[in-house]
Protein backbone atom coordinates (compact mmCIF):
# COMPACT_ATOMS: atom_id res chain seq x y z
CA UNK A 1 0.00 0.00 0.00
CA UNK A 2 1.74 3.00 -0.88
CA UNK A 3 0.12 7.16 -1.88
CA UNK A 4 1.29 9.00 -4.69
CA UNK A 5 0.70 12.90 -3.82
CA UNK A 6 0.59 15.12 -6.96
CA UNK A 7 0.56 18.59 -6.59
CA UNK A 8 -0.24 21.10 -8.11
CA UNK A 9 0.67 24.85 -6.86
CA UNK A 10 -2.37 27.34 -7.74
CA UNK A 11 -5.21 25.53 -9.20
CA UNK A 12 -8.78 26.30 -8.13
CA UNK A 13 -12.16 25.46 -9.16
CA UNK A 14 -12.95 28.99 -11.30
CA UNK A 15 -15.93 30.46 -13.35
CA UNK A 16 -17.15 28.60 -16.53
CA UNK A 17 -15.37 31.99 -18.63
CA UNK A 18 -12.78 30.61 -21.70
CA UNK A 19 -11.48 34.32 -21.97
CA UNK A 20 -9.74 33.74 -18.24
CA UNK A 21 -10.18 30.28 -17.23
CA UNK A 22 -7.86 27.46 -18.91
CA UNK A 23 -10.04 25.13 -17.33
CA UNK A 24 -12.91 26.11 -19.20
CA UNK A 25 -11.07 25.49 -22.54
CA UNK A 26 -8.20 22.73 -21.95
CA UNK A 27 -8.89 19.47 -23.64
CA UNK A 28 -8.29 16.99 -20.53
CA UNK A 29 -10.34 13.27 -21.58
CA UNK A 30 -8.76 11.42 -18.78
CA UNK A 31 -9.34 13.99 -16.22
CA UNK A 32 -12.27 14.63 -16.92
CA UNK A 33 -13.27 10.78 -17.33
CA UNK A 34 -12.34 10.56 -13.59
CA UNK A 35 -14.85 13.42 -13.00
CA UNK A 36 -18.12 11.58 -15.27
CA UNK A 37 -17.47 14.38 -17.68
CA UNK A 38 -17.51 17.30 -16.17
CA UNK A 39 -14.94 20.14 -16.40
CA UNK A 40 -12.99 21.22 -13.22
CA UNK A 41 -15.00 24.17 -12.93
CA UNK A 42 -16.64 26.35 -9.86
CA UNK A 43 -20.15 24.56 -8.69
CA UNK A 44 -18.71 20.95 -9.78
CA UNK A 45 -19.78 19.79 -6.74
CA UNK A 46 -18.75 16.00 -5.35
CA UNK A 47 -17.94 13.51 -7.82
CA UNK A 48 -17.48 10.03 -7.87
CA UNK A 49 -16.79 7.29 -10.76
CA UNK A 50 -15.53 4.07 -11.01
CA UNK A 51 -11.46 5.18 -9.66
CA UNK A 52 -11.97 8.50 -8.36
CA UNK A 53 -13.84 10.56 -6.29
CA UNK A 54 -13.33 14.42 -6.95
CA UNK A 55 -14.18 16.76 -3.60
CA UNK A 56 -13.96 20.85 -3.58
CA UNK A 57 -11.31 21.50 -1.08
CA UNK A 58 -11.46 24.33 1.02
CA UNK A 59 -8.04 25.82 1.43
CA UNK A 60 -8.80 29.33 3.24
CA UNK A 61 -9.28 27.16 6.57
CA UNK A 62 -11.33 29.98 8.02
CA UNK A 63 -8.86 32.84 7.76
CA UNK A 64 -9.47 36.19 5.99
CA UNK A 65 -7.89 36.88 2.90
CA UNK A 66 -6.03 35.14 0.00
CA UNK A 67 -4.67 31.52 0.21
CA UNK A 68 -1.02 31.71 0.15
CA UNK A 69 1.70 28.79 -0.56
CA UNK A 70 3.66 28.32 2.32
CA UNK A 71 0.92 28.15 4.48
CA UNK A 72 -1.39 25.82 2.53
CA UNK A 73 1.31 23.59 1.84
CA UNK A 74 2.38 22.90 5.33
CA UNK A 75 -1.00 22.52 6.05
CA UNK A 76 -1.38 19.47 3.34
CA UNK A 77 1.49 18.57 5.09
CA UNK A 78 0.80 18.53 8.62
CA UNK A 79 -2.66 17.92 8.77
CA UNK A 80 -3.10 21.50 11.49
CA UNK A 81 -4.73 24.88 10.54
CA UNK A 82 -1.33 26.11 10.02
CA UNK A 83 -2.90 30.08 8.92
CA UNK A 84 -5.06 30.01 12.37
CA UNK A 85 -1.93 29.13 14.01
CA UNK A 86 0.33 32.30 13.09
CA UNK A 87 -2.15 34.14 12.43
CA UNK A 88 -2.62 34.59 8.49
CA UNK A 89 -2.32 33.72 5.08
CA UNK A 90 1.31 33.50 4.01
CA UNK A 91 3.91 32.99 1.35
CA UNK A 92 5.24 32.04 -1.22
CA UNK A 93 7.86 30.84 1.22
CA UNK A 94 7.50 29.74 4.95
CA UNK A 95 8.39 32.23 7.38
CA UNK A 96 9.86 31.23 10.56
CA UNK A 97 6.86 30.10 12.65
CA UNK A 98 5.58 28.28 9.82
CA UNK A 99 9.16 26.37 9.21
CA UNK A 100 8.98 25.39 13.45
CA UNK A 101 5.52 23.58 12.57
CA UNK A 102 7.08 21.74 9.75
CA UNK A 103 10.47 21.01 11.60
CA UNK A 104 7.69 19.92 14.87
CA UNK A 105 5.92 17.48 12.73
CA UNK A 106 4.74 17.06 9.12
CA UNK A 107 4.25 13.56 7.45
CA UNK A 108 7.31 13.31 5.89
CA UNK A 109 8.62 13.23 9.28
CA UNK A 110 6.24 10.33 10.49
CA UNK A 111 6.78 8.49 7.59
CA UNK A 112 10.40 7.98 8.55
CA UNK A 113 10.21 7.99 12.05
CA UNK A 114 7.89 4.59 11.90
CA UNK A 115 10.33 3.17 9.50
CA UNK A 116 8.95 3.59 6.41
CA UNK A 117 9.82 5.63 3.09
CA UNK A 118 9.18 8.48 1.24
CA UNK A 119 10.59 10.95 -1.25
CA UNK A 120 10.06 14.14 -2.71
CA UNK A 121 10.21 13.05 -6.77
CA UNK A 122 11.15 16.33 -8.50
CA UNK A 123 15.04 16.68 -8.86
CA UNK A 124 16.98 20.28 -8.65
CA UNK A 125 19.54 21.48 -10.45
CA UNK A 126 22.86 22.19 -9.04
CA UNK A 127 21.92 26.00 -9.06
CA UNK A 128 19.36 25.57 -6.61
CA UNK A 129 21.51 23.47 -4.05
CA UNK A 130 24.16 26.02 -4.03
CA UNK A 131 21.94 28.96 -3.13
CA UNK A 132 19.68 27.09 -0.69
CA UNK A 133 22.62 25.58 1.01
CA UNK A 134 23.93 29.04 1.13
CA UNK A 135 20.81 30.42 2.84
CA UNK A 136 20.39 32.75 -0.07
CA UNK A 137 16.89 31.11 -0.91
CA UNK A 138 14.49 29.52 1.11
CA UNK A 139 12.93 25.83 0.86
CA UNK A 140 8.90 25.65 -0.21
CA UNK A 141 7.01 24.47 2.50
CA UNK A 142 7.02 20.68 1.54
CA UNK A 143 10.80 20.81 0.34
CA UNK A 144 11.28 21.70 4.33
CA UNK A 145 8.86 19.05 5.23
CA UNK A 146 11.44 16.74 3.23
CA UNK A 147 14.21 18.38 4.24
CA UNK A 148 13.05 18.01 8.33
CA UNK A 149 12.70 14.83 7.83
CA UNK A 150 15.81 13.76 6.25
CA UNK A 151 14.54 12.85 2.74
CA UNK A 152 16.77 13.56 0.31
CA UNK A 153 16.29 16.34 -2.24
CA UNK A 154 17.21 15.21 -5.68
CA UNK A 155 19.73 16.47 -7.94
CA UNK A 156 20.98 16.57 -11.39
CA UNK A 157 22.26 12.70 -11.21
CA UNK A 158 19.15 11.27 -10.37
CA UNK A 159 17.39 12.97 -13.26
CA UNK A 160 20.62 11.27 -15.19
CA UNK A 161 19.63 8.43 -13.66
CA UNK A 162 16.23 8.59 -13.96
CA UNK A 163 15.83 7.92 -10.13
CA UNK A 164 13.86 11.34 -10.40
CA UNK A 165 11.71 13.99 -12.79
CA UNK A 166 11.86 16.90 -13.59
CA UNK A 167 9.17 19.41 -12.40
CA UNK A 168 7.55 20.12 -15.85
CA UNK A 169 7.48 16.46 -16.14
CA UNK A 170 8.59 15.49 -19.52
CA UNK A 171 12.16 16.85 -18.77
CA UNK A 172 12.18 19.65 -21.79
CA UNK A 173 12.78 22.41 -19.50
CA UNK A 174 15.94 21.19 -18.29
CA UNK A 175 17.30 21.14 -21.91
CA UNK A 176 15.99 24.80 -22.96
CA UNK A 177 15.95 26.33 -19.96
CA UNK A 178 18.82 24.91 -18.24
CA UNK A 179 21.13 24.31 -21.00
CA UNK A 180 21.34 20.54 -20.32
CA UNK A 181 21.90 18.70 -23.94
CA UNK A 182 21.86 15.09 -22.54
CA UNK A 183 19.03 14.94 -19.64
CA UNK A 184 16.39 12.21 -20.78
CA UNK A 185 13.25 13.97 -22.46
CA UNK A 186 9.54 12.08 -21.68
CA UNK A 187 6.40 12.15 -23.30
CA UNK A 188 3.35 13.32 -21.23
CA UNK A 189 2.46 9.96 -21.35
CA UNK A 190 6.06 8.21 -20.46
CA UNK A 191 6.55 10.89 -18.05
CA UNK A 192 2.91 9.53 -16.30
CA UNK A 193 4.26 6.14 -16.16
CA UNK A 194 7.58 7.00 -14.73
CA UNK A 195 5.62 8.75 -11.45
CA UNK A 196 3.92 5.64 -11.11
CA UNK A 197 6.87 3.45 -10.99
CA UNK A 198 8.99 6.20 -8.92
CA UNK A 199 6.56 6.24 -6.72
CA UNK A 200 6.40 2.35 -6.22
CA UNK A 201 9.80 2.52 -4.62
CA UNK A 202 8.32 4.28 -1.54
CA UNK A 203 5.69 4.08 1.12
CA UNK A 204 4.26 7.99 0.61
CA UNK A 205 5.81 10.31 -2.52
CA UNK A 206 4.98 13.40 -3.28
CA UNK A 207 5.55 15.05 -6.94
CA UNK A 208 5.39 19.04 -6.75
CA UNK A 209 4.27 20.87 -10.13
CA UNK A 210 4.90 24.94 -9.65
CA UNK A 211 4.20 25.72 -13.03
CA UNK A 212 0.50 26.40 -12.65
CA UNK A 213 1.25 29.01 -10.29
CA UNK A 214 3.72 30.60 -12.66
CA UNK A 215 1.33 31.00 -15.45
CA UNK A 216 -1.65 31.99 -12.76
CA UNK A 217 0.71 34.85 -12.22
CA UNK A 218 1.74 35.93 -15.41
CA UNK A 219 -0.40 33.91 -18.17
CA UNK A 220 -1.12 33.61 -20.68
CA UNK A 221 -4.22 32.03 -21.24
CA UNK A 222 -2.54 29.92 -23.59
CA UNK A 223 0.36 28.70 -21.43
CA UNK A 224 -2.33 27.61 -19.20
CA UNK A 225 -4.16 25.29 -21.65
CA UNK A 226 -1.14 23.72 -22.96
CA UNK A 227 0.09 23.03 -19.65
CA UNK A 228 -3.04 21.26 -18.41
CA UNK A 229 -3.47 19.63 -22.05
CA UNK A 230 -0.20 18.50 -20.84
CA UNK A 231 -1.14 17.16 -17.38
CA UNK A 232 -3.88 14.87 -18.92
CA UNK A 233 -1.24 13.58 -21.07
CA UNK A 234 0.82 12.73 -17.54
CA UNK A 235 -2.14 11.14 -15.93
CA UNK A 236 -2.86 9.24 -19.09
CA UNK A 237 0.04 7.25 -18.81
CA UNK A 238 -0.27 7.40 -15.21
CA UNK A 239 -3.70 5.61 -15.42
CA UNK A 240 -2.48 2.85 -17.97
CA UNK A 241 0.32 1.98 -15.37
CA UNK A 242 -1.88 2.62 -11.92
CA UNK A 243 -3.44 -0.46 -10.13
CA UNK A 244 -6.67 1.00 -7.69
CA UNK A 245 -5.70 -1.68 -5.33
CA UNK A 246 -1.70 -0.95 -5.04
CA UNK A 247 -3.05 2.69 -2.79
CA UNK A 248 -3.78 6.15 -3.90
CA UNK A 249 -2.81 9.02 -6.29
CA UNK A 250 -4.46 12.30 -4.41
CA UNK A 251 -3.91 15.10 -6.57
CA UNK A 252 -5.28 18.55 -4.97
CA UNK A 253 -3.28 22.49 -4.52
CA UNK A 254 -2.81 24.74 -2.15
CA UNK A 255 -4.72 27.63 -3.14
CA UNK A 256 -6.57 29.22 -6.73
CA UNK A 257 -4.70 31.06 -9.29
CA UNK A 258 -4.35 29.87 -12.59
CA UNK A 259 -8.42 29.28 -12.77
CA UNK A 260 -8.73 33.56 -13.61
CA UNK A 261 -5.24 34.38 -15.21
CA UNK A 262 -6.64 37.78 -15.28
CA UNK A 263 -6.55 38.82 -12.01
CA UNK A 264 -2.49 37.82 -11.48
CA UNK A 265 -2.92 37.34 -7.65
CA UNK A 266 -4.37 34.32 -6.10
CA UNK A 267 -7.74 33.78 -5.79
CA UNK A 268 -10.38 32.14 -2.45
CA UNK A 269 -11.44 29.62 -4.55
CA UNK A 270 -11.94 25.93 -3.43
CA UNK A 271 -9.12 23.67 -4.80
CA UNK A 272 -9.55 20.18 -6.95
CA UNK A 273 -8.94 17.38 -5.14
CA UNK A 274 -9.02 14.26 -6.88
CA UNK A 275 -8.56 10.56 -4.84
CA UNK A 276 -7.97 7.49 -7.55
CA UNK A 277 -7.94 3.79 -5.60
CA UNK A 278 -9.84 1.04 -4.30
CA UNK A 279 -9.65 3.17 -1.12
CA UNK A 280 -10.60 6.47 -2.20
CA UNK A 281 -14.25 6.38 -1.27
CA UNK A 282 -13.25 5.60 2.21
CA UNK A 283 -10.28 8.54 2.28
CA UNK A 284 -12.87 10.93 1.12
CA UNK A 285 -15.23 10.88 3.14
CA UNK A 286 -15.24 14.06 5.22
CA UNK A 287 -12.76 15.20 3.48
CA UNK A 288 -13.29 19.35 2.97
CA UNK A 289 -10.42 21.36 3.35
CA UNK A 290 -6.22 20.91 3.83
CA UNK A 291 -6.13 19.61 7.28
CA UNK A 292 -7.95 16.85 6.16
CA UNK A 293 -5.09 14.70 4.20
CA UNK A 294 -2.20 13.85 6.69
CA UNK A 295 -5.09 12.27 9.31
CA UNK A 296 -6.46 10.02 6.53
CA UNK A 297 -2.89 9.45 4.81
CA UNK A 298 -1.96 8.04 8.50
CA UNK A 299 -4.57 5.93 8.68
CA UNK A 300 -4.11 4.14 5.19
CA UNK A 301 -0.21 4.27 5.82
CA UNK A 302 0.64 3.60 9.35
CA UNK A 303 -1.64 1.61 11.49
Amino acid sequence: MHILMVFLDGIGLGEDNPAVNPFAVATMPTLTALTNGQRWLKGIGEQHSPHAVFIPTDPRLGVPGRPQSATGQAAILTGVNVPQLIGEHYGPKPNPPIRELLAKDNFFKQMVSQGKTAALLEAYPPRWHEVVNSGKRLRASYQEAAYQAGVPIFDEKAIYQQDALAGDWTGQGWRDELGYTDTPVYSPQEAGRKMVELSRRYTFAFFPHWFTDIIGHRGPLEDGVRLLELFDGVMTGAMETWNDDEGLIIITSDHGNMEDVSSRTHTENDVPTLIIGAAKTAFAEGLHDLTGFVPRMAELLLT
